[in-house]
């Protein structure tokens, strides 16, 4: 499976799990439903960003760390937006955030296909 693909199926799967750690903030828990699918969003955007990011660099490491700050980055945007009592909710949301992109940093160097390795080597030509 190529990296971006990877990433946006893997961005989506984490981000609902990420969005499922709204259930932890009592106050949010009625609003989970959307939480989930706006989290969800959000993983697929980090994940197409980092599976392109990876597809570019083949390294572990700054993919990691790239994929990280794509995850902060956009939960802090996020986090940025008040809930609906005016309550900002930063560290419920930038901490899972920034572990769905540490994750989708690594899974997608460690399991993503090169950008060459899906032509056959014969087909090549």
């Amino acid at each position: 499976m190529s990296k971006p693909v990877l990433g946006i199926i893997l961005g989506v799967i984490l981000g609902a799990f990420d969005g499922l750690t709204a259930w932890f903030t009592p106050e949010t828990r009625d609003m989970l439903a959307g939480i989930v699918m706006g989290s969800s969003v959000k993983g697929l955007l980090a994940g197409l960003i980092i599976g392109f990011f990876s597809r570019k660099v083949s390294d572990v490491t700054k993919g990691v760390i790239f994929g990280g700050l794509i995850g902060l980055a956009l939960a802090t945007i996020i986090a940025a937006m008040p809930g609906e009592n005016g309550e900002h909710y930063w560290l419920e949301i930038m901490i899972p955030g920034t572990i769905v992109g540490l994750i989708l940093g690594w899974a997608t160097q460690k399991y993503g296909k090169p950008a060459n390795a899906s032509v056959p080597l014969d087909r090549a030509r």
